[in-house]
């Protein structure tokens, strides 16, 4: 599996962000999605993960009601939408695939990495 993360930018605080990741290599339809961050000198942390089957999602509760994870398997692509943002969502944002049979919040879960993506918030 490959996978392609694109979207990041500067952006002022309160602006909003469009992350997407695209798939390939394999049935982008079988595989749970999660999106996670990683801030200079922190470690990587849970965002969002969105299910393989029934496309249930779930939220760290520090971007639950500001950032929406979607998929669209006919694209082979997943998104993160990210509305009202902080200088504290400043980070490199990844994208990441589990095949594991439920969808979790850490990264050992998840088997696949994209490269990255800068976001940067200015207050």
């Amino acid at each position: 599996v490959q996978l392609q993360a694109s979207g990041g930018g500067l952006v002022q605080a309160g602006g909003s962000l469009r992350l997407s990741c695209a798939a390939s290599g394999r049935t982008f339809s079988g595989y749970h999605m999660g999106w996670f961050r990683q801030a200079p000198g922190k470690e990587r942390e849970f965002v969002a993960t969105i299910s393989r089957s029934d496309s249930m999602t779930y939220y760290a509760d520090s971007v639950k009601g500001r950032f929406t994870i979607s998929r669209d398997n006919a694209k082979n692509t997943v998104y993160l939408e990210m509305n009202n943002l902080k200088p504290e969502d400043t980070a490199v944002y990844y994208c990441a695939t589990s095949l594991r049979a439920v969808a979790g919040t850490t990264p050992g879960l998840y088997d696949y990495w994209g490269q990255g993506t800068q976001v940067t918030v200015s207050s």
